[in-house]
């Protein structure tokens, strides 16, 4: 890698691609989370709908996809919330956030590899997790905070 004074070093980075997240409204006040392990933190984390973005898939159908799968939802509204890279220093990693409203239940299989608790959530309890850290993705965390700057509550 080459450094803006022109040496060169060597600089590890991890590439990710890009993400998703979703924050679900079932209801104008309600939030819909998702509850399951991980294990970089070490614990179950409550947490909206998040994923990857496959190959030739846009970050809206992408966003939809994981709705589908992690809270068997479909998203009727989409609106685009943020995009950051959640890394700045050894992650290549860009993530796409949407806030989800006029929510449609599906009829899905659940997938076997993943073991994710649903419930809801009035909004202002989720900001009360937020704020005292219980809700520790940033992904999340940036949702949470937008959304709450943009609608009254």
């Amino acid at each position: 890698m080459e450094l803006p004074n022109g040496r060169t070093t060597i600089y590890g980075v991890v590439s990710c691609g890009h993400c998703v997240g979703v924050l679900p409204f079932a209801d104008p006040e309600t939030v819909l989370l998702v509850r399951q392990y991980r294990y970089v933190a070490g614990r179950a984390t409550w947490e909206m709908p998040t994923g990857g973005v496959h190959a030739g898939e846009s970050v809206e159908e992408a966003a939809q996809r994981e709705l589908a799968e992690e809270v068997g939802h479909r998203a009727g509204r989409l609106t685009h919330v943020s995009t950051y890279h959640t890394s700045k220093s050894v992650m290549d990693e860009t993530a796409h956030l949407f806030l989800g409203e006029e929510m449609t239940k599906l009829v899905l299989d659940p997938d076997e590899t993943e073991f994710i608790e649903i419930r809801p959530f009035p909004f202002r309890e989720v900001q009360r997790m937020v704020r005292s850290g219980e809700i520790v993705d940033s992904m999340t965390i940036i949702a949470v905070l937008t959304v709450s700057n943009t609608r009254a509550f």
